[in-house]
């Protein structure tokens, strides 16, 4: 491919070449169109021509992307597997894997199960999109609680007295456990006593 463009690129300069440098330079300052004046000897007319040839002018003007210096076993080496000591690119074997407790799928270590996380994400989008269908637009003036099939009839009047009721018509997850809607901020206690635990 390289050959054919270098071969149209010589072409190309040497029909410019013929079309605007025929006449070896410059016509003279009086000169009718449409003749072929000669002017000068034909030493003069060769030097003339030499001095506006295209090629003389671009020379070696034509850069190819080829390498200068031989890249090294070494440098290779370095691109194709990384270094050892920063980045290593061939695959590792992990050794910080671990089984979940709850589902039995695997993950790393220090990181949320993913099969459990999953699990919890697409609940909770149920519960958003009940409690916009529910509530709407309306502002979120009161406080709003989320019951599972069966679970109204467990709430005592005072507990849902002064509170938005939004039910999900299905029964609760096993995983999804009651507590997780309790509120974990407790107030402050004053008493500077520390009661002791599990003296069994």
């Amino acid at each position: 491919m390289s050959k054919n463009l270098f071969l149209s690129i010589t072409n190309f300069v040497r029909t410019l070449e013929r079309l605007f440098l025929s006449h070896g330079g410059h016509p003279p300052a009086l000169a009718l169109a449409g003749f072929q004046h000669e002017h000068g000897s034909t030493s003069s007319n060769n030097r003339t021509q030499q001095e506006f040839s295209l090629k003389e002018l671009i020379g070696n003007g034509m850069l190819w992307a080829v390498p200068k210096h031989r890249r090294s076993v070494e440098k290779r080496l370095n691109r194709k597997f990384g270094y050892p000591e920063y980045v290593w690119k061939p695959l590792k074997v992990k050794q910080n894997i671990r089984s979940c407790q709850t589902c039995g799928h695997d993950h790393e270590m220090g990181v949320l199960c993913p099969f459990c996380y999953n699990k919890v994400l697409k609940e909770t989008e149920d519960m958003q999109a009940k409690i916009q269908e529910k509530l709407g637009l309306d502002p979120i003036d009161k406080e709003v609680i989320v019951l599972y099939e069966g679970e109204k009839a467990d709430q005592t009047a005072e507990n849902l007295e002064g509170k938005r009721i939004v039910e999900m018509k299905k029964p609760r997850p096993m995983w999804f456990t009651k507590n997780l809607l309790q509120k974990s901020t407790q107030q402050l206690s004053e008493s500077k006593e520390v009661k002791p635990s599990d003296l069994a």
